[in-house]
Formats: C-alpha cells, structure tokens, sequence
C-alpha cells in the first residue's frame, strides 16, 4: 500500500511545487479558465469542470461529459537583502543574498459525468496546497532553512444534485496526500563557543502515504442560486483538514563539533509533525449583460489553526523543533471580466487583492516569505469545435515590501542556536497557464 500511494504522489505532483502564489502556502492554480480572471466569481460562474474544485454545484450547469487537463507553470522571485542578521551571541551572520524563488509546474485534471437528468458526478485531482523555497547552503539565513518544499495531491470525488429550478447543491470528499522536506545548517560552533566555526546540516524528510489510514480527509460543500436568468450567486465551503506525518531527521555533524554529540542529540531519528490545515468560504457572484460576463469573488480563509510548526523527534535526547506561527486569518477579494467576442472566443480580464496570513515581520520565516499581493489576469477561451475547447491565462502578483525579523527556533532548548535574521525580500510572481476541454 505505501508503495502504491509513494508512486501516485510522486506521479501526480512530479515538478508540482514552487513558492505558493497564494496566500500562505495554498496553491490557487486549479483552472486556466479561472487564471484568467484571477478567479473571481468562481464559486458561480462554472465555466467548465473545474467547477468540482471551485464549487460542485457548478457541475449541473454544465452539459454531457467532459474531461479538462490543465498545466499551470509559476515563475516565483524572492530575492533576500540582509540588514543586520546576527548570532545569539550578537556577532554579524556571514554568507551573502540570495533568492529563494523556485519555477514550478503544477498539473490538475478534472471529469464530470452525469448520472441522470438531475444528478451529476465528478472527479478532481489537483494540488491544493505547495511550495518550494530552496537557498544555496552557505547563504546568510542557512541557519534559518536552505530547502523547504511541501507537496500535496488531492483526490476529490464530488456529486451535485438540483434540488430545484433555481438552486443546485454539491458536495465532495477530499482525500489528501502529503510530502514535506525541511533543511537547514546547524551552527554547531555556538555551541562550543566559536560561533559560524564549524557548521552542519539537518535534513528532515516525512508524508502520510503509509496507508489509506494515514492519509488526511476532509470535505467540501457547495451550492448555486439563480437570482434571475442572467444572475448566479455561488457559495462553496471547505473544511479543514488535519494532517500527521512521519519519517526521518538526519544529522550532519563536522569532526570539531563531535564532543556534541556526547548529549545524546543530533542523531539520526524518526520524527513526527502534525498541521491543521485551513477552511475556507467563497461568496461568488456571475452577472451576464449581453456579450459580457461581471464576475465577483470573496474568499475567507482560516488559516488561524496554522499557530506553529512542531517537529517531534523519536530520539528523546533530541527535544522538539518549534516555529512559532500565530498565522491570522485571511481575505481574498477579486473581480474580473469575460468579453463573449464571438462563438468562438472569450477573452477574459481580473484583478485580485490576496492578503497574506503572516502577522508581522517577526513571524516571517524564510521558508513561507509571503505578503499581501495583487493579481492582474488576462486570459482566454478558442473553441476548436464541439469536442475541444484550449483555455490560456497569466497572472503577474505584485508582492507588497516584505520585512522579516525573526530568531531560529530550530533548536529550542539551546539558545546559542538563537541566530536572528534580518532584512527584506523582493518579490513577485509571474504565472501561466492552459488547459484543454474535451466534451464528449
């Protein structure tokens, strides 16, 4: 079974991390219909199947059957400056910038069926939640993290039914696989004394693929209102989802920092993490006036049950690894426009304000550099004929200045491990996107 479940997830998410380009680390990139609109109305607009990720509902006001694949290429910038990061001990961090921003693929597919007149069924596969930051070994913040990558893939079987004329109601499971990779130099000279003298490494690796036991769950709910014949209002939910991974912390020790190793830490262990992940709720509207659709969207985000990240070590010399979080809760705001220019091509515009979960600069950590970003989208639909449909969009994310301030709880029971890092990012995200419809 965990042979099984480690080849699907290395299957489905090959190349599918990146820095998130939503806010956190969630990944909204599950449609390029949607991308280019910057999502907004997606909870009501159902331009295709990708419906089943946005808003089930969505399914009944769609025809026939139809498979879509999309492709989803993010071309992160996170370029770090330092202004002043020190040791514990108050002596300036050697090593110099660097960007951590890491070009991702990410793949989604969709197929939806109907199972009669009123009833219809769908499958989506996608990648929820991501990110990939990855430093070079010897760069300013190495104490802080090198290479952090996080990898889902959600299987998500969903089921719509309309109720009546006017409202359609949807729910799903989702059933969510987990990979996650942390890694960092370890000042094992402040320990001895001699801070930055003799460095070594830490690699933790875990995920949740030991069996269909071990894998998260959660839900998601949906429905769809026709306020008149060319209004649709859309509500979605999705709840949260309670991870568990384990897997492995190996440790890099240089020869002059061996008389550490006397106390018994800093050997090979098993470990163990668990994360809430966050629920969130979509009001979406869709307005059609002539050749023109106005879209709406406001997404909220609970990313309140993210307040630290806990690696617990199955070695009992080796006391928990604790960053602290205290993430806030989030708003996402969008609206967008489809141009109907002809039967054959819709052209699409949006603009999106994505606020970041992040308190302040002194919870900001270099492996989830975020802010609050703006999204400007364009995008559009060529309809090839009956059966095939090419959808394109792109997104540029104008990240807000980006201060961080923050000390290294790697090691929380040894304070000469406490390095501060301190100084700012550049940053900002470029992404593109295509799909292809299949009706049949």
């Amino acid at each position: 079974m965990r042979k099984t479940i480690t080849t699907l997830l290395a299957f489905g998410l090959a190349g599918a991390q990146g820095m998130a380009a939503a806010s956190g680390f969630a990944i909204t990139e599950n449609s390029a219909s949607g991308m280019g609109n910057a999502f907004a109305g997606a909870a009501a607009s159902a331009e295709d199947a990708s419906t089943i990720w946005f808003n089930p509902a969505g399914m009944m006001k769609l025809q026939g059957s139809q498979v879509v694949v999309g492709l989803h290429v993010i071309h992160p910038e996170a370029s770090f400056t330092n202004k002043g990061s020190t040791t514990a001990s108050g002596i300036p961090l050697s090593g110099g910038n660097d960007d951590g921003g890491q070009d991702a693929l990410v793949p989604n597919f969709y197929w939806l069926t109907g199972l009669n007149e009123r009833t219809r069924f769908g499958l989506g596969i996608n990648a929820p939640f991501g990110l990939r930051t990855e430093y070079d070994d010897t760069w300013v913040g190495r104490y802080h993290a090198v290479k952090t990558e996080l990898r889902t893939l959600n299987i998500n079987p969903s089921i719509a039914f309309q109720a009546n004329e006017r409202l359609a109601l949807g729910g799903g499971i989702d059933i969510l696989l987990v990979n996650a990779t942390f890694t960092n130099a370890i000042d094992f000279g402040a320990l001895l004394g001699n801070p930055q003298a003799a460095d070594g490494f830490a690699d933790l690796d875990a995920d949740n693929v030991n069996g269909l036991s071990d894998l998260a769950y959660g839900f998601n709910l949906g429905l769809t209102y026709d306020l008149g014949p060319q209004t649709t209002l859309g509500l979605a939910y999705r709840s949260e989802i309670d991870i568990d991974v384990a897997g492995d912390a190996d440790f890099s020790v240089p020869l002059a920092a061996a008389p550490v190793l006397s106390s018994g830490a800093f050997q090979h262990s098993t470990i163990s993490a668990a994360v809430t992940l966050p629920q969130s709720l979509s009001l979406s509207i869709a307005q059609q006036l002539d050749r023109f659709t106005l879209l709406a969207d406001i997404t909220w985000t609970g990313w309140n049950s993210f307040d630290e990240l806990r690696i617990r070590y199955g070695n009992p010399k080796q006391p928990d690894s604790v960053t602290t979080e205290n993430w806030e809760n989030s708003l996402r705001y969008s609206v967008g426009l489809d141009w109907h220019y002809s039967k054959q091509l819709t052209l699409r515009t949006g603009l999106a304000y994505d606020e970041s979960p992040v308190p302040d600069a002194a919870h900001r950590t270099p492996r989830i550099p975020g802010n609050d970003r703006t999204w400007l989208s364009l995008g559009g639909s060529y309809v090839i004929d009956d059966a095939f449909t090419i959808d394109v969009g792109y997104s540029h994310l104008f990240v807000s200045n980006t201060g961080i301030d923050i000390e290294n709880t790697f090691e929380s029971s040894q304070p000469a491990l406490a390095a501060t890092l301190r100084g700012n990012y550049d940053s900002s995200v470029d992404i593109l996107s295509a799909q292809l419809r299949w009706n049949y």
